[in-house]
Formats: C-alpha cells, structure tokens, sequence
C-alpha cells in the first residue's frame, strides 16, 4: 500500500513543484498520504533543492516536513555531496539547509577563483601570494576543496584549464594544511617517539592529493601484524605478544620472547607478502612515500626500517632507529636492562636486506667503512625526517624531465620547515624562485619574499654577502622590468613576417628525429634563443638553421622543449599528451587536436581557424582511405 501511495504521490510531487498555483485536488492528494510516505517522497533523489523549496512553501504540513535539520535536506546535501559526510557525527545536531547554503556559495566562490586564475598568472607561474583569495574566503575550507575535487572529478576532456588550477589551488590548501600539523609535530617533546606519523605527514605533504591517512596507513600494518601474530602462534601459542590490544604500547624484556617475534616478523614480511629493498629502482622517491611502501611492497633501508620497527614495537620489541650512514638500521639490544652498554651489546637489524641481523663488524662491512661508535647511537624523531626529507632532497636536486622541480620544491619546504636557519638551504630556495620564475602578484611583495630570504641568510651568515648581493640585484632587476612590460604580444598568421610558420598550436605532432610525441602552444617566425644555446643545440647543422619557424611543444614525457620547423610532422595518429602543463594553454581535447584556452588564443587569434583546415585535411583524408 505504502509503496503504491509512494508512486502514485511522485507522479504529483514534480508538477506541483512546476505549478506557481497547484490544483487544490492536487495538494489534498499529496499532504493526505502517511508522514513517512511523504517524506520518502521528498527523499527519492529526483527532486532538486529548488523543488524542496517550492514545495515547502505550500502549506504547514509538508513545511514541517522539510524543516530545515530534518531528513529531506540532510538527503539533499548528501546526494549533492556525498564526500562530505565522513565529517558528520550521526549525533550531532546539523541545520542540513543552512549547511546546503554554505557549501552552495563555497562551491561558487571557489569556481569564481579558479576561472579568474588563468587570466591573472597565464604568463608565469602562480606567486607566492596567489592563493590570498583562497586565505581570505569565509567558510569552512573543506567546503572549498570538495569543489575544487568536484571540478578536478569532471568527465571528458572538457574544462581542462579549470583542472589545471584547480589542482594548483588544492594543492596548495591541501599542504598548508599538512605543513601546519608537521610544525605541530615537531614541538612534541623528544621523547615522543610516532616515527610512522611523522614519516606519513612527508608522505601526505608530497602527495596532497592522493587520499593518504594515518589511520589508513595505521589499519594496513594492523592487518600485517594479525599475520605475524597468526605466524606466532604457531611458535608459541602462549607468547605474551599475542595478549597485546591495539593500541598498547608494552614491552617484552626476555630477549629469547623477543626473538620469537622477530623470526615471525621476518617470515610474514619476506617470506609471505614478499616485501624487499628495491635495489633496481632505488633513487625512486616512491620508496620514501610509506603508502607506496605498503602497495608496492618495497623501499629503500629507512621507509623499510620504520615500517619494520613499527610492526616489532607493537609486538612488544623495542627496536630503535639508528641512522647509519648510507644504509638506515634498526638495533636490538642484547645487555641487561640498567647494564652500561656499548656498541657491541647490540645487534643490528638491516630492514632492507631482509631483515638481516648483522653484528658491529658486518655493519662496517656494509657499507665498505669503519665508522665512529657515535654513529650507532639511536636517533630521535627529528633526525630520522631529517634523514628522510633529505633524501627527497637530493632525489628533487637529480630531476631532470619535471621542469616544475615540484620535489626539490617539496622537500625544501620540508627541511626548512624542521631547521629554517639552513643557509644553503634558503639561498637554493631563492634561486629555485628566479629560475621557474616564481614571482608574486604585485612587484613590490617580492620583497616579502625572496629579499626576505636573503635578507635572512645575510644575517645568518655575513660571509654569504656576495651570494646575496647577486640575488638581491637580479630581484630589484626583475622589479624594474616587470614595471616596463608592455601588453600581450599577438601574433598573427596573415603577417607578412610569419608567411613561412607551417604549423599552429594545439596541433598534435611527432618529432621525426627523436620519435617523441607533443603538442604545439606557441611559435616564433624564426629561433628566439640566445647564441649559446643555439651552438649548444647545434641548430646550424640544421638544413635551414635557425632562419626557420621554431616551436614550443608540450612533450609526452612531461618536458617542454623548442623544435625546429623542419624536425616536426603532424603525428596521423593524435593521443593526448600527458603533460601536467597542458591545462595551463588549452581548455578540450577534442580527440584530434587541443583548443586553445582563452589566453592563448588572444595570443595566437587566427591559429584556430588554420588548425580546424588542417584537421579536416589530415584526418579526414584518412579517414576516407581507411573506409575505401
């Protein structure tokens, strides 16, 4: 009965939401049927929040049914945003309308931004102070990265300019967030001793975007600890370990208990869930991250010691870290408790071999030296994330194809977040401003940047005066050109000067030299770079050297280079080129070819029309020798 007064009742709801003046016979209809009936109604999901709100206005009774904390706007907002629900307590009192407004005017203050993006940073990239807009929005922040997941969750190959900053914005918001909590880490007094939490607060910090927890992370190790206490039993049904909680932190003091353990332990991570150091792909900032840890089952000697001292502390071993050079280790003490020790009343425990138990001499056997008595001293929290971000440090220092440096970035903001004092540190800081041309909005907040910086390592150390002074010319120098600069540069095919440009942007091409496939965003009527580089490049071994139309191209492999004319060729077979700056030029990629976004096209206003010719003359000849 219920369900057929359900669907009766539904056939009247959406017209009497249409109707300014519904039928009175109508409305009887409706407000007569059972109150759980209505409301299932008004849940069914084909109401919109502007039908709930029509409907509501018609008389009391279904007014009180859509009260503003009631079910039938708590449905509508979970329907609208199902992601943010994981931040409700069923218990909690909620004004599920006013909730509705608040995430409604989030989501178009934050579309509002992200379109007004390209505009404002198109020729550089996003200042230090470009987020301010975001800073200063009211609300709460969740409700803006929700719509920012929202716009980066659009289907298609549509909209890609909005993805492109809304990446960038997200990103931002997502790290700052992360960065504050490190700080707030890192005051815990020395002897809280949360390796894991600090090793995933880096983890999430160079991953903002992926969905990385500690309460995850924490549940996975759980389950690996359910297999070793599996693995133990069967060793010693009665060992004390298997009495422990989640949660409890004690100890085991009969080293031979302890052992039974580690044998367990080495078992289940080796033996049965294969874990190994990655010795084939070790300058891979992966085996750093602790979520890839546990998904690829591989890292390098620290990420596997943490994980291995995690699982051994909750068992009751404790292990401690020992931050050996070239190769992390873990040791397990062998003495009496309250004995004076030494160095060798410990074993040493190498995570990444295996988990190899290695005496004093195998250690300097190691790695290939012998080593002072301090360096098998057991380390703090703030040593091993130093010893950590470090890694990512050089490992950002060694790329080479992301030309954005986003690790080098990453982990400089890392490390300074642990010792902010490191000269050298902020000097590379400032010079990694000049080179990817990260300057703020406004002239003269540089100077709350990068000469703040400097000004900074001046006083730090007086004896880095000229390092300085050469930044602090090239600043001012920026300051003074940036005051110059004229309008956009346009540049049109019917120019006399640019008869011999062949290609336009947003064609998809194939180099014919190397084979790499890209897609163009800008030309020049003939080479633009300097001397140097056009010796370096040997462009005069070129036929027609470089009095020819040059290309800048987005490369497949995430580089940007600048080809000559004559080295591309259009590529028969067009694919979208994953390059993380595509979103930055173009906003569709219609499966031939890119549209231009709104700033590129006022730069290039007659390419578009050219690259609609050249598609219906490439492709469609093709198309029609396939069909013959």
């Amino acid at each position: 009965m219920a369900a057929a007064a359900a669907d009766s009742a539904m056939e009247v709801v959406p017209a009497l939401a249409e109707e300014a003046a519904p039928e009175v016979a109508g409305l009887s209809c409706l407000v007569n049927l059972p109150g759980e009936v209505l409301e299932y109604i008004l849940c069914c999901g084909s109401l919109t929040a502007a039908d709930i709100g029509r409907v509501s206005s018609t008389c009391r009774r279904l007014r009180e049914l859509c009260q503003s904390s009631g079910k039938v706007w708590k449905e509508q907002f979970r329907v609208r945003w199902p992601s943010l629900m994981k931040h409700y307590s069923p218990t909690d009192y909620v004004n599920w309308l006013e909730e509705y407004k608040v995430r409604q005017k989030a989501g178009l203050e934050a579309r509002k931004i992200v379109a007004s993006f390209s505009k404002r940073f198109f020729s550089e990239h996003v200042p230090c102070n470009g987020f301010s807009d975001i800073e200063n929005l009211e609300g709460p922040e969740i409700f803006f990265e929700d719509e920012l997941v929202c716009i980066l969750n659009m289907e298609g190959r549509k909209a890609l300019t909005w993805k492109y900053y809304a990446k960038k914005i997200l990103y931002y918001l997502r790290q700052q967030k992360i960065l504050n909590n490190l700080k707030a880490f890192l005051q815990q007094p020395d002897d809280y001793e949360s390796y894991l939490e600090g090793a995933v607060y880096i983890d999430q910090y160079c991953n903002p975007l992926s969905d990385i927890s500690l309460k995850d992370i924490q549940a996975q190790i759980d389950s690996i600890v359910e297999l070793v206490c599996k693995t133990l039993r069967g060793i010693n049904s009665r060992h004390p370990s298997l009495a422990f909680k989640a949660g409890e932190s004690s100890m085991i003091m009969e080293i031979e208990l302890q052992s039974q353990v580690l044998d367990a332990m080495n078992y289940v991570l080796y033996d049965q869930l294969k874990f190994k150091g990655n010795r084939m792909d070790y300058y891979n900032a992966l085996n750093l991250y602790m979520h890839q840890v546990l998904i690829r089952r591989t890292g390098i000697p620290i990420s596997m010691s943490l994980l291995y001292l995690t699982i051994a502390r909750q068992l009751g071993v404790p292990l401690e870290p020992v931050n050996f050079p070239s190769h992390f280790l873990l040791r397990w003490c062998q003495g009496a408790e309250g004995a004076t020790l030494d160095i060798f009343d410990y074993i040493y425990i190498d995570a990444f071999g295996k988990g190899k138990q290695l005496t004093v001499k195998e250690c300097e056997y190691l790695i290939g030296q012998h080593v002072t008595a301090a360096l098998y001293g057991v380390v703090n929290v703030k040593k091993v994330l130093q010893r950590m971000v470090g890694n990512l440090l050089s490992l950002g220092k060694r790329e080479g194809i992301d030309q954005s440096y986003q690790l080098l970035r990453d982990s400089l903001d890392l490390y300074l977040a642990m010792y902010p004092d490191q000269v050298q540190l902020l000097l590379l800081q400032a010079r990694l401003y000049f080179h990817l041309g990260i300057w703020p909005e406004k002239s003269f907040c540089l100077v709350l940047k990068v000469l703040d910086i400097l000004q900074h390592i001046q006083t730090l150390d007086p004896g880095q005066h000229g390092a300085v002074g050469y930044l602090v010319q090239h600043t001012l120098e920026h300051i003074e050109r940036k005051k110059e600069e004229v309008g956009v540069e346009v540049k049109l095919r019917s120019d006399e000067k640019h008869r011999d440009v062949c290609y336009s942007i947003g064609l998809i091409m194939k180099h014919k030299r190397y084979g790499y496939n890209c897609v163009i965003y800008g030309w020049d009527p003939t080479c633009m770079m300097g001397h140097e580089w056009i010796r370096n490049m040997n462009v005069h071994s070129l036929p027609h050297g470089h009095h020819q139309p040059f290309y800048n191209v987005l490369v497949e492999d995430g580089s940007c280079r600048y080809a000559a004319q004559e080295n591309l060729e259009y590529n028969v077979e067009p694919q979208e080129i994953s390059h993380p700056d595509v979103g930055r030029y173009f906003s569709e990629f219609t499966g031939t070819h890119y549209i231009p976004n709104a700033e590129l096209e006022i730069r290039y206003p007659e390419d578009l029309e050219f690259v609609y010719e050249t598609v219906q003359n490439i492709y469609s000849a093709k198309k029609e020798n396939i069909d013959e």
